[in-house]
């Protein structure tokens, strides 16, 4: 007996369905799903209802109904690519150069979901393909009608050390109409916030599923140590590895004459990163990875390569309102921390030293009501002297460290915002160049 004939039986069909599907359940642990199994048991047994109940039945010599025939199709490829996109990978496009030169502006990824393990919806009432917003316009793409708590599936591992990580922009909770992609929290602590309501307003909430989707490394995961010196990133003691990728910014010194651009571009340099100064003369702020730093330093017209190391008291922009914890420590972007990433369990004295790594966690992420009177810390208003944390947390990076807006800028990302895990770059152009050189062909279906 062939496969085919094997198949062809209608207890076969449906044994082999309901096993799968009972597979389903299991992994989503929710029992009440198995009330789906008379569903099954209907399709290929009994056929009492009738499920899909667009579909036409033709006649013999029946002329077919192209509009009926394009819906159906039209309606298995939604649930299809909606399941999988739920529970198996999602697409991502890189929309900025924080990643150079590991993900390139331009790349087009997909995301497994399976990695660390899939969240169920959280919001489950929006439109399918568009994650939080209709294209073109700010209008919301979902309906906060039904909510469901955080809740993620077995995956094939945790989130690792150095891993590049799909996740939801912790601050995208609150989103300015006239500046969706800037950080509403940072405006508040710059310009206070009625001044940024009033020119910036009005806001959008948004909820955990919703956020905006970011993708950096993760530099440290909970329960580690993380200071950075001179820009080198140190964990637990020991300096991070020295990815090809990672890019920092070089003082390039010329005798008068610029690098041709072409050169720059072939090696790998975003052009939109490159800035000539004649009065140097030379680039100020040249983003180099350290292969490409050999390479600028044996042309004949350079004069002088030196690393930019943000010194205390640190450059404009990155003054204490900027970089998180967001009160005096003396750090800077390239002199960072020492700085503890909490761990589920985990239990922290609170005090005046620690408060401000902390507040945001309790306050938002962990969903309790959190105050401070006189020196003294209520929870959900009982008076604490300590805290248990309710979920693990990770600190991310952007590879080019002095052109990304990351964990030094926005603090803790929670486990509960995790996304996923960059699988394959199936798709990637330049959007410096036009078609055809713009495409990136040996990045297509790279592996990451």
């Amino acid at each position: 007996m062939t496969f085919k004939e094997l198949y062809g039986n209608k207890w076969v069909r449906f044994g082999f369905w309901a096993v799968l599907y009972t597979l389903w359940v299991i992994w989503i642990r929710n029992g009440w799903w198995l009330f789906g199994l008379i569903v099954i048991f209907d399709l290929f047994i009994t056929k009492k209802v009738k499920w899909a109940f667009w579909k036409k039945k033709y006649k013999e010599g029946e002329k077919r109904n192209v509009l009926l025939d394009w819906l159906d199709a039209l309606i298995f490829a939604v649930i299809v690519v909606t399941f999988i996109n739920i529970f198996f990978f999602q697409a991502f496009k890189i929309p900025s150069s924080s990643m150079e030169s590991s993900l390139m502006t331009g790349d087009y990824l997909f995301v497994s979901k399976v990695a660390y393990g899939p969240k169920m919806p959280q919001t489950p009432v929006s439109m399918p393909f568009i994650h939080n917003v209709f294209p073109g316009t700010l209008k919301k793409s979902y309906s906060t009608i039904l909510q469901f708590d955080h809740k993620r599936l077995t995956g094939f591992r945790n989130v690792k050390r150095d891993d590049y990580v799909v996740f939801s922009f912790p601050h995208g909770d609150t989103v300015l109409t006239k500046a969706p992609v800037e950080d509403y929290y940072t405006h508040v602590r710059m310009n206070g916030r009625d001044y940024t309501v009033k020119t910036l307003g009005p806001l959008i909430s948004r909820p955990v599923d919703k956020k905006d989707h970011y993708v950096k490394r993760c530099v440290a995961i909970a329960g580690d140590t993380l200071e950075i010196r001179d820009g080198l990133v140190i964990v637990n003691g020991i300096p991070q590895e020295a990815y090809s990728g990672i890019q920092n910014s070089w003082r390039v010194e010329t005798n008068g004459t610029a690098i041709n651009p072409v050169y720059l571009r072939d090696i790998g340099i975003n052009s939109s990163e490159v800035w000539y100064d004649s009065s140097l003369p030379g680039y100020p702020q040249l983003p180099l990875t350290k292969a490409m730093v050999t390479k600028v330093e044996s042309l004949g017209n350079v004069v002088s390569v030196t690393p930019n190391i943000d010194i205390y008291p640190p450059d404009y922009p990155d003054s204490y309102k900027m970089l998180f914890p967001f009160v005096e420590k003396g750090w800077t972007k390239d002199n960072y921390g020492p700085i503890w990433i909490p761990a589920k369990g985990a239990t922290v004295k609170l005090n005046a030293e620690n408060i401000e790594f902390y507040r945001r966690i309790i306050d938002v992420y962990e969903g309790s009501d959190f105050e401070e009177k006189e020196g003294k810390y209520f929870i959900d208003g009982e008076e604490v002297e300590s805290y248990t944390f309710k979920q693990d947390y990770y600190f991310m990076m952007g590879d080019n460290r002095h052109n990304s807006l990351d964990s030094r800028y926005w603090g803790f990302v929670p486990e509960d915002h995790i996304v996923g895990r960059p699988a394959v770059i199936w798709f990637s152009k330049d959007v410096n160049k036009s078609f055809p050189k713009n495409i990136r062909w040996k990045r297509i279906f790279k592996f990451i």
